[in-house]
């Protein structure tokens, strides 16, 4: 049976109670106990909102008091000197030492650079690198989540920024030098990480490679192979799902179908004048190690209502060549670039907000998609017929809203302006 699964989910919480619970820390107004049970809370809350919308495979680790990038930098000990980390494993207020700065207590130290995620509204923490530099396991929190999850009952799929993304995210302070040189010292870190969640029991990983999808060098994309052929022969029992997205994979196809991964994620709302190509190029059955496709098929960066009836066509060919047994069916990308729930708009307009989708009701599609490969179409038939884009419905008169830049810009009727534009 095909499977339905989940990139990421928004951390903040339907009311922003993360945003509140860590600026109050900030001013002394929050205990720290009170920010980890704020979330502890959110975290629980959004793997049974996941469960109860179909998600047969939800994420974990994809939840960060600040942003994954630093999160990943405090795993692997990237702590810029200047922040007087001693080792050991890295505490709340170094790490948010690293995100805000500190001019406090006679210290004034900077913030790390800030800077947007690709090509979306989202801005994360640049990792600083230099030549020599040495790396070590210091932040459980992979496992700790996982475990977390595991004692409400519902089996995760850690996810980890994927180790050549990280370096190739990176910045060099001190001075310019290739930042892959430092892969073979990252690479052991990330094998530990891996070890300790096979050992407490987690089956697959998700490690997110988005700098697979963009323009590559020869070296760059064998830095991906060997980095993937390394964790592969130090953690053989635990199944790696390599994540892409916010592009097609193009000439860089032939290196992801190279990787010695379990499974493929490509994004196909960005991809989607390559999808042909990919099932052309996709070893029928997932070939001799029957690797798992996962598809992106529902767009995590907008929120417009999906067509079903025209993404489940492109599934039953992908169906086709992958088999039911080997093909995933997922957002496009990480679901934190949209609100988390529709169904606490209460005051938009009800005709606008027929066509609109937020994080749940895009799950929701994804387990509807999933349902109909392997139940048929028919099992479906309301949901597709409910399923209504605004590249389809009637265009209001007057309206400004403009397909290319995909925003609202309505200037004549108040209830159309809504100020939506997607990240």
């Amino acid at each position: 049976m095909p499977i339905a699964h989940n990139l990421g989910f928004p951390h903040l919480g339907a009311a922003r109670e993360l945003k509140r619970a860590t600026e109050g820390y900030w001013s002394g107004k929050v205990s720290l106990p009170d920010l980890l049970k704020t979330g502890a809370e959110l975290r629980a809350r959004h793997w049974r909102l996941q469960q109860d919308a179909g998600i047969d495979l939800i994420p974990s680790n994809d939840f960060s008091y600040y942003d994954r990038v630093l999160d990943t930098c405090t795993l692997v000990g990237a702590v810029p000197k200047r922040y007087g980390w001693a080792g050991g494993p890295v505490d709340i207020d170094t790490y948010f030492a690293m995100a805000r700065g500190v001019q406090s207590g006679g210290r004034d130290v900077t913030a790390m650079e800030m800077t947007k995620w690709f090509d979306t509204n989202y801005h994360y923490l640049v990792p600083e690198f230099e030549p020599g530099q040495a790396f070590r396991l210091s932040s459980s929190k992979p496992v700790d989540e996982f475990q977390e999850a595991k004692a409400l009952g519902i089996h995760t799929k850690p996810v980890l920024i994927g180790p050549v993304t990280f370096l190739l995210l990176g910045k060099a302070r001190t001075a310019r030098f290739d930042r892959l040189t430092l892969l073979d010292a990252l690479l052991p870190v990330y094998a530990e990480v891996l070890s300790r969640l096979s050992a407490a029991g987690a089956t697959w990983v998700q490690l997110d490679e988005p700098c697979l999808a963009l323009d590559r060098t020869p070296a760059e994309r064998a830095a991906f192979v060997r980095a993937y052929r390394f964790l592969a022969e130090r953690v053989p029992k635990l199944k790696i799902l390599v994540a892409t997205y916010f592009a097609g994979l193009d000439d860089n196809l032939p290196t992801a179908l190279e990787l010695p991964v379990a499974g493929l994620h490509v994004d196909v709302v960005r991809a989607a004048g390559r999808f042909e190509a990919l099932l052309q190029a996709w070893p029928a059955g997932g070939g001799r190690e029957g690797k798992v496709l996962s598809l992106g098929v529902i767009d995590g960066r907008n929120i417009w209502k999906a067509d079903l009836s025209a993404v489940l066509r492109q599934l039953e060919d992908a169906l086709e060549r992958a088999g039911a047994a080997q093909l995933w069916v997922a957002p496009s990308c990480s679901l934190l670039h949209v609100p988390i729930d529709l169904d606490l708009e209460t005051r938009l307009d009800s005709e606008l907000k027929a066509w609109l989708a937020f994080a749940k009701q895009k799950l929701v599609e994804v387990a509807t998609l999933t349902r109909a490969l392997g139940e048929g179409r028919d099992s479906v038939t309301a949901h597709c017929a409910s399923s209504k884009t605004p590249w389809s419905a009637p265009v209001r008169p007057n309206c400004g809203w403009r397909r290319r830049a995909r925003s609202c810009t309505c200037r004549s009727t108040s209830t159309w302006k809504c100020g939506s534009t997607a990240n």
